[in-house]
């Protein structure tokens, strides 16, 4: 049974119509007092709920009532219905225990996802493992990492949004695209966008589209990016980087599945999974004021936090075997055996860049040796430490600030390998201001 709780007759009404028409049983309240008798005695399976119960717009009944229900019943899903301008209200009542909020009025496909997504997360997994998981390019069978994995299994037949966290190069994207390959929209599109590379004056026409004439440039339609991800997943990469001003479009395209392409009025409904990823600390950011406080709850319903290389040791010989032998096989090399104690050398290092850093220590040093067994002597060749990398960078005397900025970098770049997320991570940047001064200085990456 879904409990509605609302003093407006006519929204009871649609609710109450349009769920019994998808299935479901329903039960119509008005009042907050009839709510609690219901809530007392039963545990529906999900409560939609006003804010708002008399003339008041505080919100503070609706609040009050959100934490009566979850003495009661602390298990049962509750999703917020408020308009558009109480955005603030709905965040609170995230912060009070709630599952989600929709704003008045709303698009009856996103409710009725919204709601199907809160009851398929509110049953228990069994806690067998389950068939035909694919967990493809993972590597490992730590206790982090199989945590990891197990939350991934039970929430990625949902269409809940995700949020994934951890430092730069600790494989995210490979999370992400875990959550897609075993999700029932495996077969449709899946589109990965780069937010950190998308510059505030093109992240409409990136994301929405554009047609034909919508500005100078504008030469021929473009389809954006959420259009391509329709009826499959999109996942936002470094959402920790977007521009203020773009996360209110953001919001809304993630509240409503609407959006509107540049040049074109009429609105385009779009089915979409959303999936984002970031290294950098949202809730921090929030309280900062750098990142809105409403997008951060819509799009971290569920938290996957990838734990970084160092607390996953175990992992390591697995995961050096794995790509000495990818490695191996994209060059038409021969196989190559790590002896033991390259293995042990390896799993001692600090990794500040994480599985990147490993990946291209085995790479580089796989294809500068042509043997048949790597020892560890081998990889201490091709291995710089932390401390080696300041002492390089420190020898910059006599060059003005700009060259040592520009020399800074393209040291930087050597190191990693042209990999400029954790090239930002080394120079304590973001990624949008390491563009500004590849652009600056006339650095190309090839």
């Amino acid at each position: 049974m879904i409990l509605i709780i609302d003093d407006d007759s006519a929204i009871r009404s649609s609710l109450s119509f349009m769920l019994k028409r998808a299935g479901y049983e329903t039960q119509a309240v008005a009042t907050p007092r009839e709510a609690i008798e219901i809530v007392r005695s039963v545990a529906p399976q999900l409560i939609l709920m006003d804010m708002n119960f008399t003339l008041s717009t505080t919100g503070e009944e609706g609040l009050t009532l959100l934490k009566q229900v979850k003495v009661f019943q602390p298990n049962v899903p509750v999703v917020l219905m408020t308009a558009w301008g109480s955005i603030q209200l709905a965040v609170q009542g995230m912060q009070a225990g709630a599952f989600d909020f929709v704003t008045k009025p709303w698009n009856n496909a996103a409710l009725m996802q919204r709601i199907e997504t809160a009851l398929e997360l509110s049953v228990v997994t069994p806690p067998k493992e389950e068939d035909g998981f694919d967990r493809s390019h993972i590597i490992g069978k730590s206790q982090s990492l199989m945590d990891v994995l197990n939350t991934v299994k039970r929430i990625a037949k949902t269409n809940a949004s995700v949020l994934i966290t951890g430092e730069s190069g600790t494989g995210k994207e490979l999370i992400a695209e875990a959550v897609h390959r075993n999700s029932g929209r495996a077969k449709k599109p899946f589109v990965k966008v780069n937010l950190g590379g998308i510059s505030q004056t093109l992240f409409e026409s990136e994301m929405f589209g554009h047609k034909k004439g919508a500005f100078t440039d504008a030469t021929a339609d473009r389809v954006g990016r959420f259009e391509m991800a329709n009826k499959g997943t999109i996942f936002l990469d470094e959402i920790g980087e977007l521009d203020i001003s773009c996360q209110v479009k953001l919001l809304r395209v993630l509240q409503e599945q609407t959006f509107e392409a540049l040049g074109d009025s009429k609105p385009r409904q779009v089915d979409i999974r959303v999936v984002c990823a970031t290294n950098a600390d949202l809730r921090q950011m929030v309280l900062d004021r750098t990142f809105r406080e409403d997008l951060f709850y819509r799009i971290n319903l569920i938290t996957v936090h990838l734990p970084a290389l160092r607390e996953r040791r175990e992992d390591i010989p697995l995961l050096a075997q794995h790509f000495a032998q990818q490695q191996c096989q994209n060059n038409g090399l021969p196989q190559v055996k790590l002896a033991a104690d390259a293995l042990d050398y390896l799993s001692r290092l600090p990794y500040p860049g994480n599985i990147r850093e490993l990946k291209n220590l085995i790479d580089r040093t796989v294809l500068i040796n042509a043997k048949d067994t790597l020892t560890a002597d081998d990889f201490k060749a091709q291995y710089q430490s932390p401390i080696e990398q300041n002492k390089a960078l420190s020898n910059l005397h006599g060059l003005t600030l700009d060259e040592i900025e520009k020399q800074t970098i393209l040291q930087s770049l050597e190191k990693y390998n042209n990999n400029l997320s954790q090239v930002a991570q080394a120079l304590g940047i973001s990624r949008a201001a390491l563009y500004r001064r590849l652009e600056k200085y006339g650095i190309t990456i090839n």
